[in-house]
C-alpha cells in the first residue's frame, strides 16, 4: 500500500491555502480533504466535490516546498 496526498499549493487562490493532507487510504484521505474544502474553502459535500477531489490524489507524500 502506498501512501497518497493532495496539496492546495497546487492550486493556486486568493487565500494561498498551504495545507497538504496524506493518509494511507483514499477513504481516509477523501474524508480529510473533504473536511477541509468544506471547512476552509466553503465548498458544499457533494458527490461532484468527492470526485473532483478524488482526481486530485497523488502518489508518495507532498514536497516540502513548492
Amino acid at each position: 500500500m502506498s501512501r497518497k496526498y493532495i496539496d492546495c499549493r497546487e492550486f493556486p487562490s486568493d487565500m494561498n491555502c498551504t495545507v497538504a493532507i496524506s493518509a494511507d487510504t483514499d477513504k481516509e484521505l477523501l474524508d480529510a480533504a473533504v473536511q477541509h474544502a468544506v471547512a476552509v474553502h466553503q465548498h458544499q459535500d457533494s458527490p461532484e466535490l468527492r470526485a473532483q477531489l478524488q482526481q486530485l490524489f497523488k502518489e508518495g507524500t507532498p514536497p516540502i516546498k513548492r
